[in-house]
């Protein structure tokens, strides 16, 4: 059950109060523990342990540590009186004895009746109150849930994020585990990861726990037990088979697809066991599915990502590119209504239901960068507007937000990139769940999943753009196609970009981008108020190529159509 912040708080005040007189460690400290992760609705034995012991380098000392969440909490408790300068001090020990692969954020001194919390990931801010106050300070322990982002930049973590996956790409294929199952199989960890340190799971850390305490270290095990939560993640929780394990149980219902099928069971070995859960401990929680896919993509063999056209664009480019396309408008228009002295709420409403009929479009969309970068700051306004319009108060978000991921379309040559778009936007659409429940107090997830970006998996020149998204029904189209020059296309695209142009011969000199320019005109000529935005990375677009180009567009579509609804940017 995904608990509401009033009801942690309720259970916090409770807690409080039946804990006001608790004094003695050695006695009470186990129980006193188990309750407060009972506040969160968390087993404390799914993810803590107790009397952890540690050793200090020279191996000529050693301790215990009172309780330990491997990579998250370290707490040093000691009887009501105590000196809790001197219990840090020994927690602060404890965390160097540690390996760095476990070495806790947070660390919490306690002697029943204080508390103080340190963050040391946040040059070591600490949090002192007393225990009648914890309901007031409960949210500070938001990183159970796993809602509290790294304060590592978002790229180094995302960096590090795709070379962990990397690594457990490459054992798998090496051991002759590949194609479609590996491509599958991946995208299937890579939400599971995602979602154990982002909220989706909860508490924190169950898919780790379950692959670090619930499979052997010789990894013969961990193929089956992968295969069996894609099972329960892809059964609702009343259908589960009774029996179950509470360890699988524990997990929700996902839905969107993502699990549906199976899969080739993976044999592991005890390496690639060791990658998973290197994975799995890595803060996913500051990764952005932004830039995550076409990073991850990057183990591919670099000449065959040149001859299929795979590229990466940039955050700051994609910026560029939906700034003038519609974002800057956008901020505009809501900016103006928010600084309105009547009838603000009405506009307010209005404004949301145009966010919520907008649709967009990225005919080459690859691992998603433009469609998940879109949606997260489409979301931004949404949030901005309930703001305006609701202040503060606690609402239901689950009603108020309306914006969703199927607003949202793509096509992709590669099925592997098409997958990782799709749980791309369902990671950006939770990153602006969390966003709402910030702002409004709440802890809401779209789960289980019942809206999906619509991503086809297929050759963009051969598809039929309409059958998609109907064009009257589209708003922008947008993206960054394969660039491939004229002398480095292969046979059948120099084909495809002669057929579509309808050069005839030799085909000229056009590069393979500029079939979806022409793709992308003749699909607006049912609807010329679609505005349209190509960014081309490769400079030597331009000179001889927008000559040659220009006149088959003014030819095949009106110079009114392009100059009205095309912004092409080189």
């Amino acid at each position: 059950m995904r608990l509401t912040w009033d009801e942690i708080r309720r259970r916090a005040k409770a807690f409080s109060e039946d804990w006001k007189d608790a004094h003695y460690e050695k006695g009470e400290t186990q129980s006193f523990y188990n309750d407060f992760f009972e506040i969160f609705g968390i087993k404390r034995r799914q993810v803590a342990v107790f009397e952890k012991r540690v050793q200090a380098i020279d191996a000529n000392r050693r301790g215990f540590i009172d309780l330990f969440w491997p990579g998250t909490l370290i707490v040093e408790q000691k009887s009501a009186g105590k000196n809790l300068l001197a219990a840090q001090m020994q927690a602060s020990e404890y965390f160097d004895w540690l390996p760095q692969r476990d070495q806790p954020r947070f660390m919490l001194t306690c002697d029943f009746q204080r508390w103080q919390l340190v963050d040391l990931d946040d040059n070591g801010k600490e949090l002192s109150f007393p225990l009648a106050d914890l309901h007031k300070h409960v949210t500070a322990f938001d990183f159970m849930l796993g809602r509290r982002v790294s304060f590592e930049t978002q790229a180094s973590v995302t960096i590090k994020a795709a070379e962990l996956m990397g690594k457990l790409h490459d054992a798998l294929e090496d051991s002759g585990y590949a194609g479609h199952d590996l491509e599958q199989l991946l995208v299937r960890l890579l939400f599971c990861l995602f979602a154990d340190d982002t909220g989706i799971f909860q508490p924190k850390d169950i898919f780790l726990q379950l692959i670090d305490n619930d499979t052997r270290d010789d990894g013969s095990d961990v193929g089956r037990v992968l295969n069996e939560l894609f099972d329960v993640l892809d059964t609702p929780e009343a259908e589960r088979q009774k029996g179950l394990s509470g360890e699988l149980d524990a997990f929700p219902y996902v839905n969107g697809a993502l699990f549906r099928g199976r899969l080739r069971t993976p044999v592991f070995d005890a390496a690639m066991r060791g990658h998973l859960l290197e994975a799995a401990r890595h803060d996913w929680s500051g990764v952005s599915p932004a830039i995550f896919g076409s990073l991850f993509q990057s183990v591919m063999d670099a000449k065959e990502r040149r001859a299929k056209g795979a590229h990466y664009t940039t955050e700051a480019n994609i910026l560029k590119v939906i700034g003038p396309l519609f974002l800057d408008d956008l901020k505009a228009e809501l900016s103006a209504i928010i600084q309105r002295k009547t009838g603000r709420d009405k506009e307010l409403a209005k404004f949301q239901d145009k966010l919520t009929r907008l649709t967009f479009f990225d005919p080459a969309c690859g691992c998603g960068n433009f469609l998940v970068i879109a949606y997260r700051e489409i979301r931004r306004l949404e949030l901005e507007a309930l703001k305006a319009q609701y202040g503060d108060q606690q609402i239901d978000a689950a009603l108020l937000s309306r914006v969703t991921v199927d607003q949202f379309y793509g096509i992709e040559y590669e099925d592997f990139p098409a997958r990782i778009a799709e749980v791309a936007m369902w990671m950006m659409d939770h990153i602006a769940n969390n966003e709402i429940n910030d702002a409004f107090r709440l802890n809401y997830a779209r789960i289980p999943l019942k809206d999906s970006a619509h991503i086809l998996h297929g050759d963009a020149l051969e598809a039929d753009w309409s059958s998609l998204l109907p064009p009257e029904k589209c708003s922008y189209i947008m993206g960054n196609p394969p660039f491939v020059g004229a002398k480095f296309q292969s046979e059948a695209q120099r084909a495809q970009v002669r057929r579509i142009a309808g050069l005839g011969g030799s085909g000229g000199t056009l590069d393979y981008v500029a079939a979806w320019f022409i793709m992308a005109g003749q699909f607006i000529k049912v609807n010329p108020r679609v505005r349209i935005a190509f960014v081309s990375t490769n400079s030597i677009c331009q000179g001889e190529q927008v000559a040659q180009l220009w006149p088959i567009l003014f030819d095949r579509f009106g110079g009114d159509c392009l100059c009205a609804s095309h912004l092409f940017l080189g």
